[in-house]
């Protein structure tokens, strides 16, 4: 009997569970080099022949083309840890291929798939709360932080800028936004801008939208600023409905030309009248009026989208307004100054020192757009783990030494476990070493050796972990050397990759339509 279609293809038992395993393991190799301060980068070009250079794990598998449904579980892992902490996407893929090569090697033995994933979730209860153990009882203040923003970016692509001042950076941009109800992470931009060293990265107290001025006679910087935002067109409005004028005689052109004139400087008159120093609005101006606004010193940007006049009003408190008659001083906002900058072919405005406030843009500079983009994802990352660490307050050593206790814990608790679930539990402490030792291989050692140094200075010393200093690799307390993580960036790592791990080798029946 026939109850699939002769097109589809099912694979059953362990030719399934195989096959998910393997492309699991495929996706978390792929990886697993770019893990750490020594971790090397990617080159992934598309079928278009554009050309992404990286080491940041969630860019690299969301670029590539991977089609194998078990694959894809471990690209959601990644996609999952940036979406809730914003780092260690390598980490937790890495985690979920070792847990699934653990556990092949428990199917080959004859432990059925149903107690390896009571043994994984049973040991990664045990692992979160030797993560709570390893959380280190100190003051979340600016040092810290900046720690783990130089901890987040260390290895990855920075255009030759010092991590230290980039991370003077990244948490003056979220010290700007935290208030007593949490960070507004949302409140913090990056914008990219090539043609500069990296070292012109700077933090701007505002925002930076792509526009120009109105008019080239505009000044291009305005202090104290009177800031106002339209959805009004200044210029001749036209209606939706077809008509034709007849005009017999010049007279009548000239009237009609004077009309128009006048409701042109009618429209610039209010405008001038108002006070208002800078003036953005989402439709067009005429360019007669903005040679008008031009010469009363108003620095005016037209056409400017919705979402642009939403960041405006965001960061200088003005609120929009639909009817030019309807402007009044109660509608400005406030900026210190307003700015534009030309850099090679772009112009940029700069809403800085709003009376809202509400707004930071770090201004990522660099030679080329790789490096931009490197250097963009690299600044993501740390503002997102500062964020995480000053949200909750919670720090843990970095440099493996976590992983190595909590595999340590995992391993001794698995001793109390019956059955062959402490089979599974010792399993899921030894796919954790996972990391130190990528750590250690990513740094021209033997990740055998460094291992066994790893665990014999955790016993002595109570914490461990494999610190990189410039050309130097050595084994030692990662806090002392200012290496913290924070501590939900490794909670989620130990979920998002056990949940994929237990998920896929529950599999045992794949059936697909070709």
């Amino acid at each position: 009997m026939f109850i699939l279609s002769e097109d589809s293809n099912r694979t059953q038992g362990r030719d399934a569970q195989s096959s998910n395993i393997m492309a699991g393991k495929a996706v978390s190799e792929a990886v697993r080099t770019t893990l750490g301060p020594r971790g090397m980068d990617k080159m992934l070009v598309d079928s278009s022949g554009n050309v992404v250079i990286t080491n940041d794990g969630a860019t690299i598998l969301n670029e590539m083309d991977i089609e194998h449904p078990a694959a894809q579980m471990i690209v959601e892992v990644a996609e999952s840890q940036e979406e809730e902490v914003g780092d260690g996407t390598t980490t937790a893929a890495v985690i979920a291929g070792n847990l699934l090569a653990e556990a092949e090697d428990l199917i080959e033995q004859d432990v059925h798939a149903t107690t390896i994933v009571e043994g994984y979730h049973e040991a990664a209860r045990i692992a979160l709360e030797a993560i709570e153990d390893q959380v280190l009882d100190v003051d979340v203040d600016d040092e810290l932080l900046e720690q783990v923003a130089v901890s987040s970016m260390t290895g990855k692509g920075t255009g030759g800028l010092q991590t230290e001042t980039l991370a003077e950076t990244v948490v003056g941009a979220i010290r700007q936004v935290n208030s007593d109800e949490g960070v507004q992470r949302d409140n913090v931009e990056i914008h990219t801008q090539v043609g500069s060293s990296s070292n012109a990265t700077e933090l701007v107290n505002g925002i930076v939208i792509d526009e120009e001025p109105a008019h080239d006679e505009m000044p291009t910087s305005v202090e104290d600023a009177s800031v106002a935002i339209l959805d009004v067109e200044l210029g001749i409005r036209t209606g939706e409905v077809d008509a034709e004028y007849s005009i017999d005689s010049i007279d009548q052109l000239n009237a009609a030309l004077d009309a128009e004139e006048d409701e042109l400087r009618r429209y610039a008159q209010e405008v001038i009248d108002s006070g208002v120093d800078v003036l953005f609005t989402t439709d067009d101006v005429d360019d007669r009026v903005a040679s008008l606004l031009a010469s009363e010193g108003i620095l005016t940007f037209a056409d400017i989208t919705n979402k642009k006049a939403r960041k405006v009003a965001n960061a200088t408190g003005a609120r929009r307004v639909g009817a030019l008659e309807d402007l009044s001083e109660d509608d400005f906002g406030h900026a210190d100054r307003v700015r534009t900058e030309t850099y090679g072919d772009d112009d940029l405005a700069f809403v800085e020192g709003g009376a809202a406030a509400e707004a930071v843009t770090v201004f990522v500079r660099g030679g080329t757009d790789h490096v931009v983009d490197e250097l963009e994802r690299a600044i993501q990352d740390a503002l997102d783990v500062v964020t995480a660490a000053l949200d909750s307050g919670e720090v843990v050593p970095g440099a493996g030494a976590t992983e190595i206790a909590i595999a340590d814990e995992v391993r001794s608790a698995a001793a109390g476990i019956e059955g062959r679930k402490q089979l599974a539990v010792t399993a899921f402490a030894d796919a954790l070493d996972i990391v130190p030792r990528t750590l250690a291989g990513n740094t021209g050692q033997d990740p055998i050796d460094a291992l066994v140094d790893l665990r014999a200075a955790h016993e002595a010393e109570g914490r461990a972990g494999l610190v990189t200093d410039g050309e130097t690799v050595t084994i030692g307390d990662p806090v002392e050397h200012g290496v913290v993580d924070p501590a939900d960036v490794k909670r989620e790592a130990v979920e998002s990759a056990t949940e994929a791990a237990t998920m896929i080798v529950r599999i045992d029946d794949v059936i697909a339509a070709e």
